[in-house]
């Protein structure tokens, strides 16, 4: 916790401390108005992975600022909702949380998706770019239309946590994330459909509904048809209502079968951020995340 003690009265006071699950909530909000659109129910599955990471800054008990760092294991962290209310930015106060954070993650190679007109700043903190990430848009009905509508005998609903499904995971991830996926799998509103062939998993899928529209990730997929079949099982889970409404998924750019997707189905790149490292790039399988989780935790 950080203090600025009053000096007779005049200097105002301002706290750095964990946040609780409704300030977390905060934060959320906070991101949908900067452009982020993160979804309904993403507070309790964030906070639950890594509490004491999520931290705000309050001057005289007005929250003003925020950051994340959740510690996934001794090794790996990663950074989001940076976010100072606009009227303090420039201050000093939001550098404060981000060096609290900082010091939460202690000696892990942190990762971060960094918005592109940020990079040259989180250079100066030591992050290198890794890659780039593309968010990409299109509605139900459209993607349905290139796709089709028969569902795939191999998908099935997903909702347990089992020991494959967290081995098939630590592959695509940096680290074990078995707590976010447990709640992630099971939040309010999301859905979720795994793809298994021989025994084995071969990609699994979520779709959320968030502040506007909705966002499939993670998609992963060990091939192309794979990840197109897990789409139109989540897709046509929607109500007949919603078939206008704007679907948005993140793509790495290094994977070249994302990117042919994003083409074929004519979707429209509507955001890009940066995934910067700072020590090293993990390494993770690329060409099977058709869609990352999500640019707040990775």
């Amino acid at each position: 916790m950080a203090r600025n003690h009053n000096i007779g009265a005049l200097m105002p006071e301002y706290v750095i401390r964990a946040l609780t699950e409704d300030e977390v909530q905060t934060a959320v909000d906070w991101a949908g108005r900067e452009g982020w659109n993160p979804g309904l129910h993403d507070a309790v599955c964030f906070r639950g992975s890594d509490p004491e990471g999520f931290k705000g800054g309050f001057l005289d008990g007005q929250m003003i600022a925020s950051a994340s760092a959740v510690n996934y294991d001794n090794n790996y962290s990663f950074l989001g909702f940076y976010i100072v209310q606009p009227e303090y930015r420039g201050s000093g106060y939001g550098l404060q949380v981000a060096e609290a954070v900082k010091a939460h993650c202690q000696h892990r190679n942190m990762g971060m998706d960094g918005v592109v007109e940020q990079q040259d700043n989180y250079r100066k903190f030591g992050f290198e770019l890794a890659y780039d990430n593309y968010r990409f848009s299109g509605t139900v009905g459209k993607i349905l239309d290139q796709l089709g509508r028969s569902l795939h005998d191999q998908i099935t609903p997903l909702s347990a946590l089992t020991d494959e499904l967290k081995s098939y995971d630590r592959g695509l991830f940096p680290a074990p994330r078995d707590t976010f996926l447990h709640g992630w799998l099971n939040a309010p509103s999301h859905i979720s459909r795994v793809f298994e062939e021989d025994g084995q998993i071969k990609g699994y899928a979520t779709l959320r509904r968030c502040l506007s529209g909705y966002k499939v990730g993670p998609l992963f997929a060990d091939r192309p048809e794979i990840a197109q079949a897990l789409l139109v099982s989540l897709l046509t889970t929607l109500p007949a209502d919603q078939i206008g409404s704007e679907v948005f998924i993140d793509m790495p750019n290094p994977n070249a079968h994302a990117m042919a997707m994003a083409q074929q189905l004519g979707l429209t790149k509507v955001f890009e951020t940066g995934r910067m490292y700072s020590s090293h790039a993990p390494d993770i399988d690329l060409d099977r995340i058709y869609g990352i989780t999500t640019f707040e935790l990775g």
